[in-house]
């Protein structure tokens, strides 16, 4: 269970540095709206896996977080992407890609 957790939070960390590396500065509720929308509702991050996985990946020093106020007024940590993040980005998707090429080879056998 433990590998099997550790995928799902990595795929996790890529959607989100993916999302706030293409749209820049956004708050939690932004993240979690823009990756839903991108995969075409596919994907939902439930609050209680994205605040945890933001405060790990802020504490990893992969984004960085600011109280700001949200265009409805309310305030918010807003969190931006890090020169580490952009790095661990390009290592996931590096990752992501040999995954999911392996995966196809075994779903294209006869």
């Amino acid at each position: 269970m433990g590998r099997e957790t550790d995928r799902l939070q990595g795929t996790l960390d890529l959607l989100v540095l993916k999302t706030l590396d293409s749209k820049g500065t956004l708050h939690g509720y932004g993240i979690t709206v823009q990756i839903q929308q991108v995969s075409k509702e596919m994907l939902r991050v439930e609050e209680g896996s994205l605040y945890p996985a933001l405060h790990r990946m802020a504490e990893e020093g992969w984004i960085s977080a600011e109280w700001g106020v949200t265009e409805n007024k309310r305030r918010a940590r807003f969190y931006s992407i890090t020169r580490a993040g952009r790095e661990r980005l390009r290592e996931e998707e590096a990752n992501w890609q040999r995954v999911t090429a392996a995966v196809a080879l075994v779903l294209g056998q006869a």
